[in-house]
């Protein structure tokens, strides 16, 4: 039995002032393919990140997710039928000696584990999603962050072929970075990304306070062999870093042809110093 939904927005943006209150909502759907009525169950979590790939930590509470504490859910449990949605609204009461700066929460949609066992629906099928609120409390709020790594490979062996970069941010709120691509065939000269189909060559990306994230983008519609440009431009926290490099794809295949092509180069070669070295001899 399916009990799939689907939860939006899947973040909201909040500015926050010490004393003030705020509303917000999420939208559950249950699809019109669900086989069975959705009993929902909505809480609040604390939303933390742990290490460079940024793992979602919704279990212990930091000085940035002090904000669990200030939100009430309107409506935490209810049932929808297949192809209905439900709006639950939720308020934020901001105490008057909050901290400047960002907080972070993860609004918790799951499965009733109550009411779907009374309905019959197996305790498996239970699963979560979450819409993430980033929320900046207006204050001395402080921006220190900076891009240590800006990295495109010279050489790859396989499409499609990655990107990165590494963020730090030691700032109270979280960052946002721009991250633009531009991929041009050095052979072709055609233009790789972006194309006339997908102008946006532009990508985001939040940096959480006290930490630091490692991104990544892989680049695709790339040759199997050739050589491409690739442009990587970073504007993040006030500061801007551009590499640019060309990236060599040959695939093992084929250094495995060029390798057998050298191998036979050399033995012809040998192979024609002995026959006249021979002839000498004679």
């Amino acid at each position: 039995m399916e009990n799939a939904f689907t939860l939006l927005p899947m973040s909201h943006n909040f500015t926050l002032e010490p004393g003030g209150t705020y509303t917000g909502s999420i939208t559950i759907v249950n699809p019109v393919n669900s086989t069975s009525d959705f009993s929902y169950l909505v809480s609040v979590s604390p939303y933390n990140v742990v290490g460079e790939d940024y793992q979602a930590d919704i279990s212990n509470v930091s000085a940035f997710s002090e904000i669990v504490d200030w939100i009430t859910i309107s409506e935490p449990t209810g049932t929808i039928a297949p192809n209905e949605a439900r709006e639950v609204e939720f308020t934020i009461n901001v105490p008057e000696d909050a901290y400047a700066g960002g907080q972070y929460a993860a609004i918790m949609v799951t499965s009733d584990p109550e009411k779907q066992e009374s309905e019959g629906v197996s305790i498996n099928n239970i699963f979560a999603l979450a819409s993430i609120i980033y929320a900046n409390v207006n204050g001395e709020v402080t921006h220190e962050g900076s891009i240590i790594e800006n990295n495109v490979p010279e050489f790859s062996t396989t499409t499609p072929v990655n990107v990165s970069a590494l963020l730090d941010n030691h700032g109270n709120i979280h960052e946002t970075a721009i991250v633009a691509l531009n991929v041009t065939n050095n052979i072709t000269g055609e233009k790789i990304f972006p194309t006339d189909e997908d102008q946006d060559n532009h990508f985001s990306e939040i940096v959480m306070p006290d930490t630091t994230r490692y991104i990544t983008r892989q680049i695709d519609n790339l040759p199997v062999l050739g050589v491409v440009k690739v442009e990587q431009t970073i504007y993040y926290n006030n500061e801007v870093s551009t590499v640019t490099k060309d990236i060599i794809i040959c695939p093992v295949w084929f250094m495995f042809i060029i390798v057998l092509v050298i191998m036979g180069i050399i033995g012809f070669i040998i192979a024609a110093v002995k026959h006249h070295r021979k002839k000498i001899r004679v």
